[in-house]
């Protein structure tokens, strides 16, 4: 492979349609984005897709069991940005971010995680059992370790998202101590639950801080204001600058996926992966990767300004 970079995915929480379906539907998702909110096309966009859900379920949902499938988006043009102002931007600024964060607070400071607990037996089973269940865990995370060293060396730019946000910090961290040549150029976690105390308490007790991994390079992290995933959206809060001094960049975006039988999902990826905030960052790292995306992008622009 040439030094082009590739955008390497892991989804989330749940049973999952089969594998290709899966990963045509992301890679979708993300060119729909690219065309809709920046007029680019990168139909040579190097993918690969982190699947792990077959370690959980026995088989994959198929035809009507999947409620929420990849359909392109209502209209044309951009899809919609967050716009409120900078003050009112925090999702911490809601009655129910301001009550977890209370709570998050006294767990934190005890150590004993009753609501968190709750949280994850109930909502988040897969994650309640990728915490409690030590094979489960290096199954998952040895998964996206094979991808992010067979890649190595190429920029990378890795997207996590719900409970794949905390495999993918698990797994970096791991491979800083462990592989310290395999970086990772940018990533950026979707819908991520991280900020959960009881998520941020087990990354102490096996990492030593809850801080950026040292072999990244930035870390953006998305989060719609309606995703309960997410009730702690801003992980800068939580999580330190690296050993150089980088830190989280927290931004509020809005997911406007919608069920085909109606009713909207914020914390859907499919969603996340076409707001016009990770349009502009798959464009930038495909822009600076990639003469020809370097060269389609400043085209677009060109045409752009003269029209």
């Amino acid at each position: 492979m040439d030094r082009q970079g590739v955008i390497v995915g892991i989804h989330g929480l749940e049973n999952k349609p089969p594998l290709d379906e899966k990963r045509r539907w992301w890679r979708q998702a993300i060119l729909e984005g690219l065309q809709r909110n920046c007029g680019v096309g990168a139909d040579d966009l190097a993918f690969e897709f982190v699947y792990w859900a077959d370690l959980r379920y026995d088989r994959p949902l198929a035809g009507d069991e999947n409620k929420e499938p990849y359909r392109p988006g209502d209209g044309s043009g951009p899809f919609p940005r967050y716009d409120e102002p900078v003050s009112e931007t925090s999702l911490n600024n809601t009655v129910l971010g301001h009550v977890y964060k209370g709570l998050d607070w006294v767990q934190t400071k005890t150590g004993v995680t009753p609501v968190d607990n709750v949280i994850l037996q109930n909502r988040f089973d897969d994650l309640w059992h990728y915490q409690s269940e030590n094979s489960f865990a290096r199954a998952v995370r040895a998964r996206l370790r094979d991808v992010l060293e067979r890649m190595a060396g190429q920029p990378i730019l890795l997207v996590a998202h719900s409970m794949g946000s905390i495999i993918a910090y698990d797994t970096l961290r791991m491979l800083e101590r462990e592989a310290p040549s395999v970086r990772v150029d940018h990533l950026v976690t979707l819908g991520s639950p991280l900020g959960l105390a009881e998520v941020r308490l087990k990354i102490v007790a096996e990492n030593g801080a809850a801080r950026m991994p040292n072999n990244v390079g930035r870390w953006t992290n998305l989060a719609d204001k309606r995703d309960l995933a997410a009730v702690v959206g801003e992980l800068a809060e939580d999580f330190a600058p690296n050993d150089h001094g980088v830190g989280i960049r927290d931004a509020v975006v809005v997911n406007d996926y919608r069920r085909p039988a109606g009713g909207s999902n914020p914390h859907k990826s499919y969603g996340y992966l076409r707001t016009p905030e990770f349009s502009e960052i798959a464009r930038d790292f495909a822009k600076g990767c990639s003469p020809a995306a370097s060269e389609l992008y400043e085209t677009v622009q060109d045409d752009g300004a003269r029209g």
